[in-house]
């Protein structure tokens, strides 16, 4: 009975859906008041339908409802709860869920939270926001329903893919999709924006928190995934360029371009243009990257189906909006007229760089996804594009990048002197010099992308300090920091956990220790500085699975600093083996530890990696979510919307 209510609520929401995309609109363009005002109840109410629709699913699967096709896919009945409840979005049809859930959910708080707004504006942006939804509820209604019954209901199910039931991946989906799908308010953003045929410092203001909460979700997202992937799959690796990373990445590349563009819209009215189209993209990056996981267009561990018929329905959807969207921006070009002038040194020159570093890499990461798909089809050839190409293509962009951040953050609006700027930067320049001139003595015979990524990592971080404390005044009243604004604050410390994750990947790839070999029993061996033993291997039971689990001791200078239990798993149900890497997590290395199957001899292959600095890289993810959400808990976000409210309101449409 809940399954069917949740169906009902599914349907009703999509008919909500409808409604809101066209009575809003039409009450803008006609500027009648009560047809806009049908704009934030509508929006509440769809997100109320959708998250009962969302709460009826996990109802199913928490209970072990097999009767539901889908449960009995995805879930099973010795399955741990915590997996049970991540089986939701474990799979197509859930996942589409929670993504039309997020939707809504965004869509929502815009109405919740844009009181602030000038009334037109509000009603063509959750109208938007609507006609998105309602292309994704015909989807999931009509190609990819999670709410099908089985008509002899099975006594178990088919368990979830035992790659997925792990805690990583628990949270991983739902991060990602609130990075990815926040996006959508953008567009929605950028969409009225262009239908209006207006883009002022306001529309900056408001649009900066929306993308920069979405750059936050989407920047621990990927960093659960990285993660998972570093500890889960046993090889070893934090970031392989799988097609389906890089379609979560290349959102990320122009939000990040995207804040930084709404910068400068908001300070000096310049780069309109540049950032609608940025809005427009970034959403259609993320619609592509769906398109990528549910199409089967590309291979990937990650992809959730392999349909066509699904494939060209997003496909459909994609180039319905995104095209719809630069066609509109085509035609409305010329009416967003840039009011700021800004000299070659200066801040706004800086983040034209930025932006123009963070798009031409995006595109690189397209390119090298999409040529096998291209290749096939045009040139009827197959290969693939790997580690190799997209390390040689994207890493120069990012060492650019790294170069210019900090310069660009101590430039002055307008017209700046750069020889001022250059001075004071000049003692964290000798710092990363030295920095590098000392690891690469420390180092003998290895490669230079070592003491290279302390270097950059080095300038960006000192830079970020340098920039904090250049705001106290020639006095140096350190008082002052205290004074900051949060978004001063929050810059400083998502640059300087851009500079740590440089290490972190710098240090790793070019200091990495491998071995691979058969050991035997009680029998010691060497890696790097450590000595390793293999005590023993049990056979032990977990919940829903079988372990071939090792013991192995780990030793330094003689003295016995960890025992490491790392496992090869079986699941029965699924029929599906995987391997549990066991790592040792310190500060400034990992000592990672793999298991694979006994030998005819008696030993065990085993594969042992010391990994430098690999905690650095999470750390750094870590802290440019931080930064991020200290800039989005600043006052003036809260605040300015509605200072300007009167301003901004057109004439004939009362301010609310």
């Amino acid at each position: 009975m809940v399954t069917e209510l949740g169906h009902f609520a599914l349907i009703l929401a999509f008919l909500v859906a409808i409604v809101q995309s066209v009575v809003p609109m039409v009450g803008a363009h006609k500027r009648w008041p009560g047809w806009m005002a049908v704009a934030e109840p509508a929006a509440t109410v769809q997100f109320l339908l959708t998250g009962f629709a969302f709460v009826a699913l996990t109802y199913a699967f928490v209970t072990s409802d097999f009767s539901l096709r889908l449960v009995w896919l995805n879930s099973h009945s010795a399955k741990p709860m915590i997996y049970k409840i991540s089986g939701v979005w474990g799979n197509h049809e859930g996942s589409m869920l929670l993504w039309v859930l997020i939707l809504t959910l965004f869509g929502a708080m815009a109405a919740w939270f844009g009181k602030g707004l000038p009334p037109t504006l509000r009603a063509r942006v959750l109208a938007v926001q609507s006609a998105v939804a309602v292309a994704f509820f015909a989807f999931i209604l009509f190609t990819s329903n999670p709410f099908m019954r089985l008509a002899v209901p099975p006594f178990d199910g088919q368990d979830l893919n035992p790659l997925l039931q792990d805690p990583g991946l628990a949270f991983h989906p739902p991060f990602l999709y609130l990075g990815y799908v926040g996006l959508s308010i953008c567009f929605s953003f950028a969409v009225a924006a262009l239908i209006e045929g207006r883009v002022d410092a306001a529309w900056g203001r408001w649009v900066r928190p929306w993308t920069l909460a979405a750059w936050v979700f989407l920047t621990i997202g990927i960093a659960l995934g990285s993660w998972w992937a570093y500890y889960e799959l046993g090889w070893g690796g934090f970031w392989f360029w799988d097609p389906v990373e890089n379609a979560s990445f290349m959102p990320w590349l122009l939000a990040a371009a995207l804040l930084h563009s709404a910068i400068v819209v908001e300070k000096r009215e310049a780069l309109k243009s540049w950032t609608i189209l940025l809005a427009i993209l970034a959403f259609g990056f993320s619609l592509i990257g769906t398109f990528i996981v549910r199409s089967g267009l590309l291979t990937s561990v990650h992809a959730f189906a392999n349909d066509p018929e699904r494939g060209v329905f997003i496909l459909m959807i994609m180039v319905f909006f995104t095209g719809g969207a630069l066609t509109l921006f085509a035609a409305r070009a010329s009416t967003m007229e840039a009011k700021g002038v800004f000299g070659v040194a200066s801040r706004e020159s800086a983040l034209v760089a930025n932006n123009v570093i963070l798009a031409v890499s995006c595109f690189v990461v397209f390119v090298g996804t999409m040529w096998p798909v291209v290749a096939e089809m045009f040139f009827d050839t197959k290969l693939s594009v790997g580690a190799p190409f997209f390390n040689m293509a994207f890493t120069p962009f990012m060492v650019v990048l790294g170069l210019l951040l900090p310069l660009g953050s101590m430039l002055s609006w307008k017209r700046a002197k750069l020889q001022r700027s250059l001075k004071q930067l000049l003692p964290g320049f000798i710092l990363s010099v030295l920095l590098l001139g000392l690891f690469w003595t420390m180092q003998t015979g290895t490669s230079l992308l070592g003491p290279v990524g302390v270097f950059l990592a080095s300038w960006v971080i000192s830079g970020a300090v340098l920039d904090l404390i250049n705001r106290t005044g020639k006095n140096r009243d350190l008082s002052r920091l205290l004074r900051l604004p949060r978004s001063d604050w929050g810059k400083a410390t998502a640059h300087i956990g851009f500079g740590v994750t440089m290490v972190g990947i710098a240090g790793l790839m070019a200091w990495q220790e491998e071995d691979i070999r058969v050991a035997q029993i009680g029998e010691p061996f060497q890696v790097g500085a450590f000595e390793l033993e293999l005590q023993d291997v049990n056979e032990v039971r977990g919940p829903n699975y079988f372990s071939t689990m090792g013991d192995v001791v780990v030793r330094q200078d003689g003295e016995q600093i960890a025992v490491l239990n790392p496992e090869k798993r079986n699941y029965p149900v699924a029929q599906m083996p995987t391997t549990e890497a066991a790592i040792d997590y310190r500060f400034l290395r990992d000592i990672y530890v793999v298991i694979g199957d006994e030998q005819d001899n008696g030993g065990w292959v085993m594969r042992t990696y010391i990994k430098p600095l690999a905690n650095w890289i999470w750390a750094g993810s870590i802290l440019m979510a931080l930064g991020g959400l200290l800039s989005l808990s600043d006052r003036r976000y809260r605040v300015a919307a509605g200072a300007r409210r009167q301003a901004a309101a057109p004439q004939g449409v009362p301010a609310e």
